[in-house]
């Protein structure tokens, strides 16, 4: 089992398996966000993409989604 200092728990957890997104964003997120919280993430992620009605097809909804990302995951923003 991987672990890493997770930057939202700010404890030592199980990490991902693999970057969750891609780019820097993502290696970002594998190397400081444990399984738990991106699991958090990804619950919150459904309340923005529908009450917001993003998709995630458009350019425009993927910068609004990763502000969010960075905002809840590593307190940016």
């Amino acid at each position: 089992m991987r672990t890493v200092q997770c930057a939202l728990l700010k404890r030592e957890a199980e990490g991902l398996s693999e970057a969750p997104y891609p780019g820097e964003l993502g290696q970002r997120v594998f190397e400081n966000i444990s399984k738990d919280a991106w699991q958090q993430w990804l619950e919150r992620l459904v309340l923005i993409i529908n009450e917001n009605q993003l998709s995630t097809a458009d350019p425009a909804s993927l910068d609004v989604i990763e502000e969010n990302m960075k905002g809840f995951l590593f307190q940016e923003g």
